[in-house]
């Protein structure tokens, strides 16, 4: 099995998103994502978190990252299109008409 990274994206952060949220609406939204984790079941290896307060670091220095990946997952699959696959109806896509899902595949490194 290959394992597969999964960024969200959306235009709106996961701290302001959850800060927005009432509490029966945050207890919806992680019903649906239980929901999906439910119907992934062995291919989920992680279900991850938010991820928040981001920063770039390169040659020249260390800057604030843009809003964008709001969290990640990581899935186990025989192939790309089965890690699609485990996506579909994933309850990300009711955040914003915007949100997107990254999908990567993680390589293994002989000797690591």
């Amino acid at each position: 099995m290959k394992k597969f990274v999964i960024l969200y994206k959306a235009p709106q952060s996961a701290e302001s998103m959850m800060d927005s949220n009432s509490p029966e609406a945050a207890a919806e939204g992680m019903k649906l994502w239980m929901d999906w984790a439910a119907k992934a079941g062995d291919g989920l290896v992680d279900l991850g978190t938010p991820l928040g307060g981001g920063k770039v670091v390169g040659n020249s220095g260390v800057s604030d990252a843009e809003t964008g990946v709001g969290g990640y997952s990581v899935l186990q699959a025989e192939d790309m299109d089965g890690a699609l696959k485990l996506l579909e109806g994933h309850p990300h896509f009711l955040m914003s008409p915007e949100a997107t899902i990254h999908v990567y595949e993680a390589f293994d490194i002989p000797g690591m």
